[in-house]
């Protein structure tokens, strides 16, 4: 069957030169694309013609490059090398030749082969494209010199505009090239004058490459050569490179045409855009009943809102996968290369108005499991011999009934007591389990929470202390507790700390607390056992009394040192005395430089930026630390950590504790309270409050066929199948990878067990099911209609954010730019109907792909920049690793909303718009959020009466720059717009501060770099020129 997807024309196969500021040789494909993970065995796509251009530059996987493969003749240079060193190719002036000497004798290939000026080009392109419907046969363009499809061969001289731009200074366009409309207010498409990131030699007004340039190898392929894969241009190429055979379909006839009338503008709107499939989505799904009765269903986006009814698969909210039709065989998701992923949310919520799961206590007995894999008792059990037997769906072993279980079969062959069982009905459900899931095979102890307060300089004099202090009065009683329990279980302690520590006694029969110091840090012990951990309404008033003593008893403090490791020993030392799991929340403000085990040196090095050396930059530190992480999770010891930097401080070591024991790191630098502090408050008050199992493990059991291989997450791993987390919370998402052992069948799918045993906040051991059922096909077809782009994207951040530990940023991106070509020129060579090469064929379930992996590329762990922060990089490389679908596509395409238009009567958030700098307007007012941040944007010429509705001044000028939050009006404009933001804050797992930011202020920059369809401000493509690169490594695979 041939299926159709996103139909879009042209313009998508330039090479681009000035998908400028990504660093040099972003896209150099490995010898071979690698299927699924980093450094797999590379698979070749389909029968790969030898001439398949692949550049010989870099090869992650160590293989030498295959034979025909040079881009760049046979001495490779890195791109900036001086162009001289290339020798120059024969007759470069023979008729019909390009400038870059690409043999004339090829017209073979339909409409490579002209040298066609890019900008009109792409300008005729653009209006000629007709990108209306997503699902129909390919459109076709009107039959301008464009969509020729038989062009006639090479008929020019060589156009000898097309040398001469790069000699102009970078930044000013030549007068042929000011014909290329500007595209999304960037600089005009293909003519870049940014000088890509990261290479040094690239200044302006060097010679092009010209005539010098590149000696393509004989071979059938049309495909001209890219100076520099992905944009690393050449010395002050604005438009060097290998333009001429660049361009599907050009114009015949040369430099004559180049300096034409002005063109048509580009037109953003015809690439498929993020925010239509959105509301597409909301509009077609929104407030509907979502059933989960039938294997393999595709379920609603996460940013749809709907309602799930648990009818035998495990709800979306749960569980999610890239694709909800696993391919039959090895070979079919080689050939296609979508990784085979669910990410897991175990304790993800459940709103209000959905059943929340049931909880199924079997007694003595336990939960009834295979006797062979260890599958629990599900809906996909079939019951055999009249119900005294079962067969178990993950492996086919025939168990008995127990005696207890046993219950007759009706005439359709299920059991009578089908619909009052939860675990033979439902998707997800709990069991109790017995002492046997127990450590020592006794009942757990409630967990307890222990708040470890730095008290050093820094804290005390930025009021922290205080905040912290004060705040914890009235959180205390907020702490978790079972549903319809009277009190919390979780007991309470607290440490104060600098070089050294204090324990505090709070037993209620004490009139004042007492401190007690161990100042020896390298051997660490609990000072006391008994009035360490206690009940907070009974301690009530002693613990009252001690935080309102910990600020003034270190007002005077000179203390600047602080110690870290022995902090987290203490913690464990307390739980491990207590025999309780638990979790910790450390306030820390400083590297921890004092003499002890973990201390800390600055090893923040941004000349290793951009080299082999990088990912040592995102490496933690071992030894000591290590084994403090396995410590922890022996003992179900969660770690917050709350870190105030006012300098560089080893996120990357520090934060590695958290992230493996199913922990968070929260961030604030340059902390003041007037500022920060309420954004710090909001982020504690939800960690303390939110739902969490403790001393937890998980297990993801397949049936025949497949198997989990790579798992991602704030987990820690000791074996291939045991995913272990001290904690897991509601936000904690887990991405598994699955791949095949043998051949499924499309009869019984594919069907997977998520099984988390844990122990609940009032210290009862449960085992937590999910099960999801998953189509099988042998058509690939099936399984791109059945992706989900936010699953996708959410299992490649992870993956390209595991593979940075090991290998250099550089190779990453280029593995993720070579799958991505890979996965969409796969499905346009199986599963779309025949069309011209010219056109891009997106499946039209991952037609905005392409923006989402654009996004990924420009975040600060993947682009590269020594303007970025290390600890920056790596807090957002650890804080990505836990996500959930939900929140990795807010992060990758924020949502911009028009607040100066909105309807004041209407309850609803106002329709996003595109996140691109096109769609703000200088009167206007914008929200931007992506879950992390939270952006007011006010334009130049923004109406008074609104800023003083909003503001309560008469003017931007008179707004204060510093201003954290809005005042509260009594005013349509005003209520409006806090509701909104707080209807966006709720939806978020974390807080976001909101920045007021106004245009062309400083401030602007950070506000810029989250416009992600825009050029990235530290490197990286716009959403377009990614489109047009994307395309041509798709023709480039398929020629």
């Amino acid at each position: 069957m041939s299926q159709q997807g996103y139909v879009a024309t042209p313009p998508y196969s330039q090479a681009q030169p000035g998908m400028g500021s990504y660093p040099t040789g972003f896209g150099a494909p490995p010898p071979q694309s690698h299927y699924g993970h980093y450094g797999a065995p590379p698979q070749p796509f389909g029968s790969q013609p030898a001439g398949m251009l692949k550049p010989a530059a870099s090869s992650p996987s160590g293989m030498p490059p295959p034979p025909v493969s040079s881009q760049y003749g046979s001495s490779v240079q890195q791109n900036g090398a001086h162009p001289q060193s290339f020798p120059p190719p024969p007759a470069v002036s023979a008729p019909g030749m390009s400038p870059y000497g690409q043999p004339p004798q090829r017209p073979t290939y339909p409409s490579m082969a002209q040298a066609t000026p890019p900008t009109q080009q792409m300008t005729s392109q653009m209006s000629a494209m007709s990108i209306g419907g997503y699902g129909q046969s390919p459109m076709q363009s009107p039959q301008s010199p464009t969509s020729s499809a038989a062009p006639p061969p090479f008929q020019m001289p060589s156009p000898p505009a097309m040398g001469h731009p790069p000699l102009s200074p970078a930044g000013l366009q030549s007068p042929a090239m000011s014909a290329c409309p500007p595209m999304a207010a960037g600089p005009p498409m293909g003519a870049t004058g940014v000088p890509p990131m990261g290479m040094p030699n690239s200044q302006a007004g060097l010679p092009p490459m010209g005539g010098g340039g590149f000696q393509q190898p004989a071979g059938p392929q049309g495909f001209p050569q890219q100076p520099g894969p992905y944009g690393g241009q050449m010395p002050g190429s604005q438009m060097a490179g290998p333009q001429a055979g660049a361009f599907p379909g050009g114009f015949p006839g040369g430099a004559a045409h180049m300096a034409g009338p002005p063109q048509k503008k580009l037109d953003p709107d015809s690439i498929p855009s993020t925010t239509q499939v959105i509301e597409d989505d909301q509009a077609k799904r929104g407030g509907q009943l979502y059933t989960t009765n039938l294997r393999g269903q595709v379920p609603p986006l996460v940013t749809t809102n709907f309602t799930v009814q648990d009818q035998g698969n495990a709800s979306p909210r749960f569980m999610r996968c890239t694709t909800y039709s696993f391919p039959c065989t090895a070979d079919l998701a080689k050939q296609c290369q979508v990784p085979l992923a669910t990410i897991i949310k175990p304790f993800a919520k459940v709103p209000k108005n959905e059943t929340p799961l049931y909880l199924v206590n079997h007694g003595e007995a336990g939960p009834i499991r295979c006797n062979r894999c260890k599958a629990y008792m599900c809906p996909f059990m079939l019951f055999i011999d009249g119900g005294r037997r079962y067969q178990c769906a993950f492996c086919n072993c025939v168990n008995e009934v127990p005696v207890q279980y046993f219950q007759h079969l009706d005439h359709m062959g299920r059991r009578v007591d089908l619909y009052e069982r939860p675990e033979l009905s439902l998707g997800s459900y709990e069991f109790t389990a017995t002492l046997d899931y127990c450590k020592n095979n006794k009942p757990p102890n409630p967990p307890a929470y222990i708040f470890m307060i730095d008290v050093s300089y820094n804290n005390i004099k930025s009021g922290l202390v205080k905040l912290i202090c004060e705040e914890l009065k009235t959180l205390l009683d907020r702490l978790p507790k079972e549903e319809g329990a009277e009190s919390s279980a979780i007991k309470v302690g607290f440490v104060t700390y600098n070089k050294i520590l204090h324990f505090y006694n709070v037993k209620s029969a004490l009139a004042q607390p007492q401190m007690m110091v161990v100042s020896d840090v390298a051997e660490m012990f609990v000072p006391l056992l008994d009035g360490f951990l206690v009940n907070f309404q009974e301690s009530r008033a002693v613990i009252n009394n001690l935080l309102d003593q910990i600020p003034d008893m270190f007002a005077d403090t000179n203390e600047s040192e602080t110690v870290f490791a022995p902090v987290v020993q203490a913690g464990v030392e307390a739980l491990k005395a207590a025999e309780c799991s638990g979790k910790l929340f450390i306030f820390h403000s400083s590297i921890p430089t004092a003499e002890a085990p973990g201390k800390l040196k600055n090893r923040d090095d941004r000349k290793l930026v951009n080299t082999e050396k990088e990912k040592t930059l995102f490496q933690p530190l071992r030894g000591v630390y290590e084994q403090l992480t396995k410590d922890c999770v022996a003992q179900g010891c969660c770690v917050d950590l709350f870190v105030f930097p006012n300098q560089y401080m080893d996120i990357a070591t520090m934060g590695n504790i958290p992230t493996h024991t199913g922990g968070s790191v929260y961030k604030y630098s340059n902390f003041q309270i007037q500022v920060d502090g309420e954004h710090f408050l909001n982020d504690l008050r939800r960690d303390v409050e939110k739902s969490l199992g403790f001393d937890a493990i998980m297990r993801v059991r397949t049936s025949t066929g497949f198997r989990a291989t790579d798992i991602f997450g704030a987990i820690y791993m000791n074996n291939t199948t045991d995913i272990e987390m001290a904690a897991v919370d509601c936000d904690k998402a887990v991405t598994v990878e699955f791949k095949h052992d043998d051949t499924l069948s499309e009869e019984s799918g594919a069907l997977l067990q998520c099984a988390l045993l844990y122990t609940s906040i009032s210290g009862q051991r449960r085992l937590r099911i999910h099960n999801l059922g998953l189509n099988c096909s042998s058509q690939l077809s099936e399984l791109y209609k059945s992706c989900e782009t936010d699953a996708l994207i959410n299992f490649f951040a992870k993956s390209a954010y595991n593979a940075v530990l090991n290998q250099p940023v550089k190779t990453v991106r280029e593995i993720l730019v070579k799958q991505t070509a890979h996965m969409l020129a796969c499905y346009r060579k199986n599963c779309a109907s025949p069309s011209a090469a010219s056109q891009l064929i997106l499946p039209d379930a991952m037609k905005v792909f392409p923006v989402y992996m654009n996004s990924l590329m420009k975040t600060s762990v993947l682009v590269g920049s020594t303007e970025l922060s290390t600890d920056d990089r790596a807090f957002h490389r650890l804080s990505v690793m836990s996500l959930g679908v939900e929140e990795t596509q807010i992060l990758l395409y924020p949502r911009l909303i028009p607040v100066h238009s909105m309807d004041v009567a209407s309850e609803v958030v106002p329709a996003a718009v595109r996140c691109s700098e096109e769609r703000l307007s200088e009167t206007g007012v914008f929200l931007l959020e992506n879950g992390q941040s939270l952006f007011l944007w006010l334009g130049q010429a923004c109406p008074p009466d609104l800023i003083q509705s909003l503001f309560n001044v008469p003017s931007l000028a008179h707004l204060s720059p510093d201003m954290a939050s809005l005042p509260e009006l009594e005013n349509a404009h005003s209520t409006k717009l806090r509701s909104i933001i707080s209807a966006i804050t709720q939806q978020r797992p974390n807080s976001m501060k909101m920045v007021i930011v106004k245009q062309k202020d400083r401030s602007e920059m950070l506000f810029r770099q989250h416009l992600v369809e825009d050029k990235g401000l530290h490197g990286g493509a716009s959403y377009m020129d990614f489109l047009c690169y994307v395309h041509r490594e798709i023709r480039q695979l398929l020629t």
